[in-house]
């Protein structure tokens, strides 16, 4: 449990220097304790078990998609969305200090990281890649090495937590990539605010149900952001809904949601908070940092 005046203590997916932890430090600011989980599920477990206050995880990435292991942990939780931010990934190539490009023979890294730098593996054509659980942890097992042949893609976060030598940056592919984080952390709100909603739905297996949830949205003139469906465990052939609504305050919202009852099977509020913002090339949360 949180003393009031302590620092926040948050935990997220991977080791230090991670993109989640880069995240959480910009959207908290740098007093936050941020606490490292092998797993999404362990660091879900970490604030269930009281070890943290929230949690930091990426929901989507501009390029790759949803990332759908924490869709099914945040429902699976009692947890609801207290914020997002949006990061723009950087990556660049890391090896020992004293490596060089020449002496480089293997990279590793997140298979999603090796696959958005295929421009960067076409002018090295000799460079073995290799798989790893993320991109920090390769920083990490690439430095400990000691071995000037092997290199890492990764943050620049990573580089400086475990020492590692930038030889090339930004080398993805696509400027434009973005991961969407949400932080999550125990509900203390009866009404959470904010001018984005997120919603899980559970619809009747009848032909339109989906036509007809939308519809009270559309009418109203709430923006529809995004829908995701995942499969109901245990129910062949059955989804839940996953649905991002942008909201404005007063009536609108709350009539869009009694009317959204009647027709679903249940409907839970997963967050309202307010939407990151994108200011030119680069995403920022509206709302600056949480306290």
């Amino acid at each position: 449990m949180r003393v009031s005046g302590e620092p926040m203590r948050v935990a997220f997916q991977g080791e230090p220097g991670a993109f989640s932890e880069e995240a959480a430090v910009r959207l908290l600011g740098d007093g936050v304790v941020t606490l490292p989980r092998p797993s999404f599920d362990a660091a879900f477990h970490a604030v269930t078990a009281g070890d943290a206050d929230a949690l930091l995880v990426p929901i989507e990435n501009s390029l790759a998609g949803s990332v759908l292991r924490v869709y099914d942990l945040l429902l699976g939780s009692d947890l609801t969305i207290a914020a997002e931010t949006i990061l723009p990934v950087e990556l660049h190539l890391i090896a020992c200090p004293g490596a060089t490009l020449a002496s480089i023979l293997s990279v590793e890294s997140h298979p999603m990281a090796l696959a958005q730098c295929e421009r960067l593996f076409a002018e090295h054509p000799g460079w073995a890649r290799v798989a790893a659980e993320d991109t920090a942890g390769s920083v990490r097992s690439v430095v400990q090495s000691a071995d000037l042949s092997r290199a890492a893609i990764a943050g620049a976060r990573a580089a400086l937590c475990h020492g590692g030598a930038i030889l090339a940056r930004d080398v993805q592919d696509n400027a434009e990539n973005f991961t969407r984080f949400l932080l999550l952390a125990k509900s203390t709100d009866a009404l959470p605010r904010g001018d984005k909603l997120t919603l899980a739905l559970r619809l009747p297996h009848l032909p339109g149900a989906l036509l007809a949830v939308l519809d009270p949205f559309a009418r109203r003139g709430l923006n529809l952001l995004k829908i995701e469906s995942r499969p109901i465990h245990g129910c062949p052939w059955e989804y839940q809904f996953f649905l991002d609504v942008e909201v404005g305050s007063g009536e609108p919202v709350v009539e869009a949601l009694q009317e959204l009852r009647r027709k679903t099977q249940s409907v839970r509020v997963l967050g309202c908070y307010t939407a990151a913002r994108r200011a030119g090339k680069r995403l920022q949360t509206a709302s600056g940092r949480i306290t």
